[in-house]
């Protein structure tokens, strides 16, 4: 597999003086996504987690409502200029084959869409419609969320450069995080993991990212069902509308012990 994090030479300028040193940096790396051998989207990530993220991606376009819709996924044969397995391709068998061909995907097309229409499609959409009286969360406890994800971001430690999405319970207890170059990438490997863990729908759990909150991130929160959505920065206006639409509570600048509650307020006590 390949590694998730890559040195790479650098000078660095600073008031001591002049430095040549070696950085270390995230990866990012193309991973295609193919349907019984058929290529369906490329995206890049970071290595790791594949298995997750194809879970997570598939279900929030609506291709598969449950893990068991996955019959295999392997990856194909692809190598570098050494010859080496690059792991960059991932080839899915579906129980329920779907014509990919004709497949316009919301979260690579959602700019062109007006807001009406995005909002539209997501609530018609999702299988599982957050109910108003769900999951509750103290405001004490949310705001701890953040530093607890920071805390378990191993490769943002080392390199600085990478999103990271967290799936709570509401007393606080982290089921599941994970990391990655996209932001929304972060958001679908975590709800691949709960898909596998049969996590979905997900009215319990809480998710924390650590980005902005965009239309994409709420659209995925919504689409597995999840109530709480709390980013650490802010959210853009589309994703309130969306939020607002949907039942799902969005908080946004999550620091410290402060936060804006934009929508779903009843559930932060």
């Amino acid at each position: 597999m390949s590694r998730v994090t890559a040195r790479r030479k650098t000078t660095r300028l600073s008031p001591a003086g002049r430095i040549q040193r070696p950085d270390t940096l995230a990866v990012e790396e193309p991973l295609e996504i193919r349907v019984d051998g058929r290529s369906l989207t490329v995206t890049m990530r970071t290595p790791g987690d594949d298995i997750d993220l194809v879970h997570g991606f598939l279900f929030a376009e609506d291709i598969i409502g449950s893990a068991d819709d996955i019959v295999t996924a392997r990856y194909c044969a692809g190598t570098d200029s050494e010859g080496r397995n690059t792991y960059n391709v991932l080839d899915l068998h579906l129980r329920n084959p779907v014509a990919i061909h004709t497949r316009n995907f919301l979260t690579t097309g959602a700019c062109g869409l007006c807001g009406k229409s995005a909002l539209d499609e997501v609530r018609t959409r999702t299988r599982f419609p957050i109910p108003h009286e769900s999951v509750s969360i103290s405001t004490a406890t949310l705001a701890a969320l953040p530093s607890r994800l920071r805390a378990e971001q191993k490769v943002f430690e080392a390199t600085g450069g990478l999103h990271a999405a967290g799936l709570f319970t509401a007393d606080g207890t982290l089921l599941a995080l994970r990391e990655d170059i996209g932001r929304h990438n972060a958001v679908d490997k975590v709800i691949g993991w709960a898909m596998r863990e049969n996590r979905v729908p997900a009215h319990d759990l809480v998710l924390v990212v650590s980005s902005r909150a965009s239309f994409e991130l709420a659209q995925k929160a919504v689409m597995a069902g999840i109530p709480i959505l709390a980013a650490v920065s802010a959210p853009s206006s589309l994703a309130v509308d969306l939020a607002a639409d949907s039942e799902l509570t969005l908080v946004g600048f999550l620091r410290g012990e402060t936060m804006n509650i934009y929508t779903g307020e009843h559930r932060l006590t």
